[in-house]
C-alpha cells in the first residue's frame, strides 16, 4: 500500500464530532462514577463535579488548540513529540493506552452490571458478559469510522433522552429533599482529603472530549471543527452531570448511591427503584446499557488510533501502524481488544476507574505542557488556561489511592525503559 493510502480519510463533521465526544463521556461518567464519588465524599460529590468541570474545560482549551494546529491521529502522543520531546510523547501515548483501556473495561463491566441487575443474573456472569460486549464493539469498529459514527449517534440520542427522563422522574416522583444535599462541603481534614480524591475521579468522567482530538486525522476542517466540537461537548456534559447528580442525591440520598456501587454496579437504576414512576428503572437500565456501549465504542476508536500512531513511530510493534485498504487500522483495533479484555478480568469498576484517574491526569498534564509551547499565532486561547490545567491535573493525580499511585508510577517507569531499549 502506498504511503498516501496509510492516511485516514476525513469523514466526520461538526455534529458527528460532538456526538462522538458525548458518546465517550455520557456513559460510565454519569451512570457509574457518581456513585463512586458519593461513596467517598457524600453530597460533596456535586461540588467535586463542578470543580472537575472547570479543570476539564481548561484542558479542553489546550486540547482544542493543539488539535487545530496538528490534526493527526494520536492526540497528546503526537503533541508531545512535536512540541516537547520523544519521552514526553511516548509517556503520553503510554498513559493514554493505560488510562482509556481501564475506562473501556469499566464501561464493559458497567454494561454487564446494568444488564445483570435488570435480568436478576448472578454476579458470576459479570465478567463473561463484559468480555462478550468488548468483542461485539470491536467488530463494529472493524467495520469503519463511518458506520461506527452512525451507530454512535443513535446510542447518544437514546442516552440523552434517558438522562432527561431520569432527572424529570427524580424531581416529580422521587420525593426530593434538600436535606439529602447536606453537607455539600467537606467538614474536616479527612473529608477534604477524600474530596480531592473525588475531584480526581470526577475529572475522568469528562475526559471523553479528548476523543475528538485523538480522531483529528478523520475530522473535516479540523482547525474550525475540533475546537467547536470539544467546547460544545464539555459544556453539554457539565450541565447534564450537575443536573443528574443533584436529581439523584436529592431524591434518594448519597448513601443509597454509595451502596449501589457494590455488586452489579447499577447506581442510577438502584436509585430509580425509589421513584413512584414504575417504568423508570427499566428506562434507566436501557439508557445506561446503550450509554456504556457508546463509551466502549468510542474508546476502542480512540485507543486504536493512538496505538496506530505509536505503531507508525515504532514506539509499539510496527504491525499496529498498518492501515488496510478500507482506511481501517485493524491491527491496532485487535490489539486494543486484547488489552481491554485483560483489564476487564479484574471485575471491579472502582479499581479500573481509580487507575484510569491517575493515568489520565498524567496524560492531560502533558497535554497542557505541550499547549504552553504553542506560539502566539498558533494559540486560540490565553496561556492561563493551560497553566491552570497543568497545575490542576498534576496536583490531583497524587490524591488517588496509594496503591494506584504506586502502580501508575511503576507503569510510567516500565514504559520509559521499554522506549529506551526499543530506540536502541
Amino acid at each position: 500500500m502506498s504511503k498516501e493510502n496509510q492516511v485516514l480519510k476525513r469523514e466526520v463533521g461538526l455534529p458527528g464530532a460532538v456526538m462522538m465526544g458525548l458518546g465517550s463521556i455520557l456513559g460510565t461518567g454519569v451512570f457509574v462514577s457518581f456513585a463512586i464519588g458519593a461513596k467517598i465524599s457524600g453530597p460533596a460529590v456535586i461540588i467535586a463535579i463542578i470543580i472537575a468541570a472547570f479543570i476539564a474545560m481548561c484542558n479542553a482549551f489546550s486540547s482544542a488548540q493543539l488539535a487545530a494546529v496538528h490534526p493527526v491521529s494520536g492526540g497528546t502522543y503526537e503533541y508531545g513529540y512535536k512540541f516537547l520531546n520523544p519521552k514526553f510523547g511516548f509517556t503520553a501515548g503510554w498513559m493514554f493506552l493505560c488510562a482509556k483501556s481501564a475506562s473501556a473495561a469499566t464501561a464493559a463491566l458497567g454494561f454487564a452490571g446494568y444488564l445483570s441487575y435488570a435480568f436478576k443474573l448472578d454476579t458470576k456472569y459479570l465478567v463473561p458478559i463484559a468480555l462478550f460486549t468488548i468483542l461485539v464493539m470491536t467488530v463494529v469498529v472493524l467495520n469503519g469510522i463511518k458506520r461506527s459514527n452512525s451507530i454512535n449517534i443513535f446510542i447518544v440520542s437514546l442516552t440523552l433522552a434517558t438522562l432527561a427522563f431520569f432527572a424529570l422522574a427524580a424531581f416529580l416522583s422521587g420525593n426530593p429533599s434538600a436535606e439529602n444535599l447536606s453537607p455539600i462541603f467537606p467538614q474536616d481534614k479527612d473529608g477534604f482529603i477524600n474530596f480531592l480524591e473525588t475531584i480526581a475521579l470526577m475529572f475522568v468522567a469528562y475526559t471523553g472530549y479528548g476523543r475528538i482530538a485523538t480522531l483529528g486525522e478523520e475530522v473535516k476542517e479540523p482547525r474550525k471543527t475540533i475546537p467547536k466540537a470539544i467546547v460544545a461537548t464539555l459544556s453539554i456534559s457539565a450541565i447534564l452531570y450537575v443536573l443528574v447528580s443533584v436529581s439523584a442525591i436529592s431524591a434518594v440520598g448519597s448513601e443509597v448511591l454509595a451502596q449501589s456501587i457494590t455488586g452489579n454496579a447499577a447506581p442510577l437504576e438502584v436509585a430509580s427503584q425509589n421513584f413512584s414512576w414504575k417504568l423508570t428503572p427499566m428506562i434507566v437500565s436501557i439508557g445506561a446499557m446503550t450509554a456504556m456501549l457508546g463509551v466502549l465504542l468510542n474508546l476502542i476508536l480512540g485507543l486504536s488510533r493512538t496505538l496506530l500512531a505509536m505503531g507508525r513511530r515504532e514506539d509499539m510493534p510496527a504491525l499496529f501502524g498498518k492501515v488496510r485498504e478500507n482506511s481501517n487500522p485493524a491491527n491496532a483495533v485487535l490489539g486494543v481488544y486484547a488489552i481491554i479484555s485483560g483489564l476487564a478480568l479484574l471485575g471491579s469498576v472502582s479499581t479500573t476507574w481509580s487507575f484510569s484517574a491517575f493515568t489520565v491526569l498524567i496524560y492531560y498534564s502533558i497535554t497542557n505542557l505541550a499547549a504552553l509551547k504553542l506560539t502566539e499565532d498558533q494559540r486560540l486561547y490565553p496561556r492561563l488556561f493551560s497553566i491552570i490545567g497543568l497545575f490542576g491535573c498534576f496536583f490531583l493525580a497524587f490524591w488517588v489511592q496509594l496503591e494506584i499511585w504506586v502502580t501508575g508510577c511503576g507503569l510510567i517507569l516500565l514504559g520509559l525503559i521499554w522506549h529506551f531499549f526499543r530506540k536502541k
